[in-house]
């Protein structure tokens, strides 16, 4: 059975854009950014700038969100 991925529109640095994730993914974030008492758009930002600038934005997130697990365990 095919994953299937979630498109949401984020504002990150001024402009709007789409990023497609899986909803695991979706809810991650939604759980770290709740964790670090930030907006989702926030945290979402605050990784673009950091690791996604030049990359696949999607790709960052999903790396960001299994460091993060990673760190925790």
């Amino acid at each position: 059975m095919p994953i299937k991925k979630l498109k949401r529109s984020v504002t990150i640095s001024g402009h709007r854009t789409s990023v497609s994730l899986e909803a695991e993914f979706w809810a991650a974030l939604t759980e770290i950014a709740a964790e670090l008492k930030r907006p989702l758009a926030k945290l979402i930002d605050e990784i673009d700038k950091r690791d996604g600038r030049g990359n696949n934005l999607s790709s960052a997130l999903r790396v960001f969100v299994l460091a993060h697990y990673r760190r925790k365990s």
